[in-house]
């Protein structure tokens, strides 16, 4: 029996919430903006949900139509879970909602992950601080791999190694962003390649 509650209120943003406003269903949807995730990988990103929370979470995107199942090519052949068309509309919606709540208190002891990271990026980017760059970086944290392109005063992120780039930085997400947002010396991180075109990168955001 479906148990899911509704508002039952025929405003857009009533029946957007019918869809997303559970528990973690919004941070699901985050884990997913840069790519396609493991189960595993998923509680990875989200360690304070319960495995039957998020299996749960899991089926009712699925059946609105926000994610979908799917299998990577071999040789991973692994299953995974990625945004739909559908899905991927909420990108702004999300970089939106992490400005507006980038003002609020954070708790000090709490975890900040790769993907949460990378959406702080896209966030807070800075388009006039890149005019004239037009340059690849990788970016690994806690082991996960992601390439930034920076191009036409825009930034995009994506999940995986890259190959032609002029730096790689390696941190994990809490250093990084120490560096980024704080003012912490960028000696804390690890560069590989040009330190000049990784030091311009570290200074685009807000």
């Amino acid at each position: 029996m479906n148990t899911k509650r509704t508002y039952g209120d025929r405003c857009g943003i009533a029946r957007a919430l019918d869809a997303v406003g559970e528990r973690w269903a919004i941070l699901v949807v985050r884990e997913l903006i840069l790519g396609p995730k493991r189960f595993t990988d998923l509680r990875g990103g989200l360690p304070n949900v319960s495995a039957d929370v998020l299996a749960e979470r899991l089926r009712e995107l699925e059946a609105v139509g926000i994610l979908r199942r799917a299998t990577l090519p071999p040789p991973a052949a692994s299953a995974v879970y990625e945004l739909t068309d559908r899905g991927r509309e909420l990108e702004p919606v999300l970089l939106a909602l992490g400005r507006w709540g980038s003002h609020a208190p954070s708790p000090e002891d709490a975890p900040l992950g790769p993907d949460a990271m990378m959406l702080a990026l896209k966030t807070t980017f800075s388009p006039a601080a890149a005019r004239g760059l037009d340059a690849r970086y990788e970016l690994r944290l806690d082991g996960q791999q992601f390439l930034a392109t920076v191009a036409d005063e825009r930034l995009e992120i994506a999940r995986g190694a890259a190959g032609d780039v002029v730096a790689t930085i390696g941190s994990d997400p809490g250093t990084l962003a120490e560096v980024v947002f704080h003012g912490r010396s960028a000696a804390d991180l690890s560069i590989d390649g040009s330190r000049s075109a990784a030091r311009r990168f570290l200074r685009l955001f807000a």
